[in-house]
């Protein structure tokens, strides 16, 4: 196998990784769109959306969020043919170097309660399940 290349995200790839969330993360359609959030991204530190490719195919991908406090991993996805290759925690020490470069102490980020598949491998990482209550509320429409 290649070695994975890890670099933001470039014009070339946005339909790309637009198809690549829709299949990645098919119940997010319900209140979050991926065209819409590249397009947020892309308007705002678009640097922090990552790409990896292999022989210069998307093959995974993360978005990284840093608000001066905290840190935030959203979209983190690999393709399901090249999972357990190592390829995800690739692209989270990426994510997490970044996030240290910027004064980053912290990073969070949100699984679904049932995707045990997903949290195992967060920590795996180091992450650990803290209690908080997660709220969140929509400002669009």
């Amino acid at each position: 196998m290649s070695e994975l290349v890890v670099r933001p995200i470039e014009p070339e790839d946005h339909d790309v990784v637009i198809n690549f969330w829709e299949t990645c993360f098919p119940h997010r359609r319900d209140y979050s769109k991926p065209a819409a959030d590249l397009r947020r991204k892309l308007a705002h530190e678009s640097d922090m959306l990552l790409v990896g490719t292999l022989d210069d195919q998307v093959v995974a991908t993360v978005m990284v969020g840093y608000d001066g406090h905290r840190g935030w991993i959203y979209y983190l996805a690999v393709q399901a043919s090249h999972r357990r290759r190592g390829l995800g925690r690739k692209m989270l020490i990426a994510a997490e170097t970044r996030l240290r470069r910027l004064g980053c102490t912290k990073v969070n980020l949100q699984v679904l309660s049932e995707n045990s598949e997903v949290i195992a491998f967060y920590e795996r990482m180091g992450f650990v399940v803290e209690p908080r209550i997660s709220l969140g509320k929509r400002l669009d429409p």
